[in-house]
Order: C-alpha cells, then sequence, then structure tokens
C-alpha cells in the first residue's frame, strides 16, 4: 500500500496569486500537501503573491517549495529534452500563431542546473524553429507561450517520478484550461498511440468555494473526512484509465455514462457533508473537478510513452495488462462552468 502524502504539483505558474487563494484552500481537501516549483532567485514571490495563506501553508507542511536545480536532476532534464526535440522534430510547434510577446522560463526549469551543455542544445534548436530568444536577464529564456506551458505540462509529468525519489505521490494540477489542452494536444499527436484514447471528464461541482472558511477549521474537517476526498480522487483517475483503455467507441460512451453518474452520486455525498459542517461560512461558487489523461499501450517509437514509462509512468499490471504508460492531470476551477 500507498502511504506516500498525495501532493498537487500547482503549474504552470511557479506560484499562485491572491485571487487563487481561495481555489487553493479548497483544494488541501483532497490533497495532504500542495508543491510548487519555484526557481531560487524567485524565493519568497509566492509569499508576496499571496501574504494571507502561502506563508501560513509553508509553515504548517501544507506546501512544498521545490527547487528546480534540487528537483529536476539529470535523469528529468534528459526526459525533458527528449521529448520536446521530439515534438520538434515532429512538427508539433510548426504552425504556432506569431507571438511579438514572449514568455520567459527560468533556466534552471529547462535544466541549466544540471546539465548546461544539454540545455543549450534545446533552446537553439528551439531558437532554430523561431520558438525561443536569447535570454535578456542571464536567469530566463524566453519562449512562444505554447512551447512555454508544453515545457510546465511535460516537467509536471516527469515529476510524479521525481516525487517517488522523495517518497511523495505527485499528482499534476492546474486551474489553467489551456494547460490541459497542451496536455491534450501532446497525448493526440499524429505519432502517439494514445490518439483517440485521450479522456476528459467534465468539471463536477464536488464541493464549495472555502475562501470564507479558517485554514484550520478546514484542516480538521479533511482530517474527519479524508476518506471521501482521497476516494473521490482515486476513483476519478481510475476511471479515466478504464474508459482510455475500452477500444470499442460504443462501450466506451456507455462506460462513460455509467462513470459520470458514480462521479455526480459521489460529489453529492461530499456537498452534504461540506454543507453540515460549515453551513453559511461557504462562499457562493461552487469548487468542481476534472481530469485529462490517457493510459496506453507502450509501443516501439513511442518516444513520449518511452519516457514517461521511464519518468515513472510505467504501470505494470494496470487494468490487468503489462506495459501500460499514463499520463494525466487535474483541472480545478472554482465559480466558473466550462467543459476541458
Amino acid at each position: 500500500m500507498n502511504n506516500h502524502p498525495d501532493v498537487a504539483y500547482y503549474y504552470p505558474a511557479p506560484y499562485w496569486m491572491l485571487r487563487e487563494s481561495d481555489w487553493v484552500k479548497s483544494l488541501l481537501l483532497f490533497f495532504d500537501q500542495i508543491a510548487i516549483l519555484l526557481p531560487d532567485y524567485m524565493y519568497g514571490r509566492h509569499k508576496a503573491a499571496d501574504p494571507t495563506l502561502a506563508g501560513h501553508m509553508e509553515d504548517r507542511g501544507l506546501l512544498r517549495v521545490l527547487e528546480p536545480k534540487e528537483w529536476i536532476d539529470e535523469e528529468m532534464a534528459n526526459q525533458l529534452a527528449e521529448i520536446i526535440v521530439g515534438l520538434l522534430t515532429d512538427g508539433a510547434f510548426d504552425n504556432l500563431p506569431k507571438h511579438k510577446y514572449f514568455q520567459e522560463l527560468s533556466r534552471s526549469r529547462i535544466g541549466y542546473g544540471v546539465d548546461m551543455d544539454l540545455s543549450d542544445f534545446l533552446v537553439e534548436e528551439l531558437k532554430a524553429k523561431g520558438l525561443a530568444r536569447p535570454s535578456e536577464d542571464g536567469v530566463s529564456v524566453p519562449l512562444h507561450p505554447t512551447v512555454r506551458t508544453t515545457i510546465l505540462v511535460v516537467l509536471a509529468q516527469l515529476s510524479r517520478r521525481a516525487g517517488t525519489k522523495h517518497d511523495l505521490a505527485i499528482h499534476p494540477t492546474t486551474n489553467v484550461a489551456d494547460s490541459i489542452e497542451d496536455l491534450s494536444a501532446v497525448l493526440s499527436g499524429d505519432k502517439m498511440p494514445s490518439r483517440g484514447k485521450v479522456i476528459e471528464l467534465d468539471l463536477q461541482h464536488v464541493s464549495f468555494d472555502m475562501g470564507l472558511v479558517p485554514l484550520d477549521e478546514i484542516i480538521q474537517f479533511r482530517d474527519e473526512h479524508r476518506d471521501a476526498h482521497s476516494t473521490y480522487m482515486r476513483n476519478l483517475h481510475r476511471f479515466m484509465a478504464e474508459l482510455a483503455n475500452t477500444e470499442i467507441l460504443e462501450e466506451r460512451e456507455t462506460l462513460l455514462l455509467e462513470r459520470r453518474q458514480e462521479i455526480a452520486d459521489a460529489a453529492s455525498d461530499i456537498r452534504r457533508l461540506t454543507m453540515r459542517q460549515f453551513g453559511k461560512n461557504l462562499a457562493s461558487p461552487g469548487f468542481a473537478i476534472g481530469l485529462v489523461g490517457s493510459a496506453w499501450s507502450l509501443n516501439a517509437g513511442d518516444y513520449v510513452g518511452a519516457v514517461l514509462a521511464a519518468a515513472g509512468g510505467l504501470i505494470p499490471g494496470f487494468l490487468g495488462q503489462k506495459e501500460k504508460v499514463s499520463a494525466y492531470s487535474y483541472l480545478f476551477s472554482v465559480g466558473r462552468n466550462y467543459r476541458v
């Protein structure tokens, strides 16, 4: 049995802003901790961005601040470069819209802290395609926004393996729909065996906005009802993998209808628990959870699958089959209704 803490790996931004603190508090009901990948030269900005919550969470061991120079080792840097170069070779970025303004990504998150030559090679490949520009500050690289987000999406998947090295169960988690779309695009590529098996589970109103509830009360409630929230998340992930492994479209659609009802019933139970506990202290917007991901058989020539397998995505015996790889991400939202 895996006793590692369940950690929500927050991406693509290195920290959340004050306006997002309400959904982060709600997120604590479903995970033991939250982690952010924050370069050393940015340390302290997470507290300035959310002075009401970030520092308190870190002091109580609820927030893990991961430093890329320590988190991204040589193995992960190689895996990241292999996937991005593979996407470049396959033409995944050939038809991106032109952007006047590029977005900086810290050099440490590209792997400069462990393999400068490899990272230089990757950046030069991106420059050759017009997708990167020379560094202006010596600590970051300007990238095309889509390429930047894709790198952060891939890092979130690779961090699942890094988590096992630190006795953590890492779960990629975002509140940015574009990040989910980038993951879906990677999995749906023409040369990907997972094409046609990408599963998107709609955002489901599971709980309430906990913004008005004190942090201590949230933690107490979580300790009392941990099983209900943890089981919901495990089932959501299991449903995704089960659906992705159903080959016949008609069977998948039938199964999806059944699973959606199960998910809705479980979400309703959690809402009732929350309402009984907090009542008037709950803010009105709903707290919603969705999931996108895929599971597929590892085949020759599947460079993304091979890297994910090496990075810890290999799931022996998963759903009764061997050599399965998977990628997934949770999407969370407060007070907005949209479909992944």
